[in-house]
């Protein structure tokens, strides 16, 4: 008797050029005890034998057709098309628990797809993608969901061979095991979103986050390093906190100083828009943090740069940019549907701005938080102290406030950690 397919994986890719690897995916994963659900999102040619959803499909569920697509004489307007269709197709087939995870395959037409894909669906089901430029530059972190899973297609651009027979083989591997070992992302304990750096720099967490699981709540940190804001984002955008504690905004700065470094065009605006509460404090907003490769911006060479490691190089605002900063956070966060407190710590804002730190910088610090001061949107409520950031009492001032909204209803309540009945 056929035993039944324990997780059942959706492969997607242009059936016409790639039939080849995309059937020995399957047949990995059906080897392995796997299920498997074909999408073909082909424009000019067919598959060697009907796949379970056709190209057809696909176009109208993007809402054209293949011929309108092939019309169109663009491959750029035609694999849109398809992406769209493609999008609409594998929420679908999640919602109904037809599949556990996705595994798409392509070049950078199919990589482009493969990245609209894997953003529609939520976060928790296995999403791998089998690219010719796998992490590449070409890849900004924005087009990335925060569970992705990428390898490398070397040696994979026509045709199978040794080579990329080894990498197709570890993807089918590693989605229906990633299918397999998953857990469910929900939770019966409200989730609270916090941005931070490494505890060298920024030391709220140790306070925080025990006070909020004692208080009964699930807390996630995000390191605010580019990849970390942008998952964050992407989780506000979904509605996936009950509150956040969004005090790490070093990638603002970095992205109005052109770093790399940064967590998309939209930080510091998800939150706002998904009516998610968010308490704000700009830790950190005075470095520049550059990748270890990139070219330091002329305008930075002048000033004193710290090799943190071989990944990220930092180095400081001068006061007028710390002013465009102050005024570009308090735009972002006034924007916001939500109830929206910021905090203003004049002790500092990080732990090396401290008088014997290597930051330390009282101009540039008064220039930032006089302008923070002066330009607080309408609807904002702020507390101003003379607290460091990092001070332990700084982590309580931002507790009352997250008690008062739990109080208020503004925050949903939790069953506190040891009074469960």
């Amino acid at each position: 008797e056929k035993l039944m397919a324990d997780k059942t994986i959706l492969i997607v890719g242009t059936y016409d050029t790639k039939n080849d690897e995309l059937d020995f995916i399957a047949g990995k994963i059906r080897a392995q005890g796997g299920g498997t659900l074909t999408l073909d999102v082909s424009v000019l040619g067919d598959p060697a034998q009907p796949t379970d959803i056709s190209k057809h499909e696909v176009a109208d569920a993007g809402g054209s057709s293949i011929e309108e697509a092939i019309a169109s004489g663009s491959e750029h307007v035609a694999m849109n098309t398809m992406s769209k269709g493609a999008c609409v197709l594998s929420q679908k087939l999640c919602e109904e628990g037809r599949i556990d995870g996705v595994i798409v395959l392509g070049g950078t037409m199919g990589t482009d797809l493969a990245l609209d894909v894997c953003q529609g669906l939520p976060l928790g089901l296995p999403k791998y993608v089998v690219s010719t430029v796998s992490f590449s530059a070409l890849i900004p972190s924005e087009r990335l969901s925060p569970d992705i899973q990428m390898i490398l297609w070397a040696g994979g651009l026509y045709g199978l061979n040794a080579i990329c027979r080894s990498s197709l083989a570890q993807a089918a591997g590693a989605v229906l095991g990633a299918a397999r070992a998953a857990e469910p992302t929900g939770t019966d304990k409200p989730l609270i979103g916090i941005t931070s750096l490494g505890t060298s720099c920024l030391k709220y967490i140790k306070f925080l986050k025990p006070a909020l699981e004692e208080r009964g709540y699930d807390v996630a940190v995000f390191h605010a390093m580019g990849m970390g804001g942008m998952a964050f984002e992407q989780i506000a955008a979904q509605k996936g906190f009950a509150c956040v504690f969004d005090f790490a905004g070093c990638e603002l700065g970095n992205l109005m100083a052109g770093s790399v470094v940064n967590a998309g065009k939209d930080r510091h605006r998800a939150a706002g828009r998904a009516g998610i509460p968010q308490l704000v404090a700009p830790g950190c907003m005075d470095l520049i943090d550059f990748a270890g490769w990139q070219e330091i911006p002329e305008r930075f060479r002048d000033r004193p740069l710290h090799i943190h490691n071989k990944l990220v190089t930092n180095t400081i605002y001068n006061a007028e940019e710390r002013r465009e900063i102050a005024r570009e956070l308090n735009r972002r966060i006034g924007e916001s549907d939500a109830p929206t407190h910021l905090f203003i710590p004049g002790g500092g804002i990080e732990e090396w701005d401290r008088p014997d730190g290597d930051c330390h910088d009282p101009e540039g610090l008064d220039a930032f938080l006089s302008e923070l001061r002066a330009t607080v949107a309408n609807g904002v409520s702020v507390s101003d102290t003379d607290l460091h950031i990092n001070d332990p009492e700084f982590s309580d001032l931002a507790l009352e406030v997250f008690d008062a909204w739990v109080a208020q209803g503004i925050v949903p309540a939790a069953q506190r950690a040891g009074n469960v009945q």
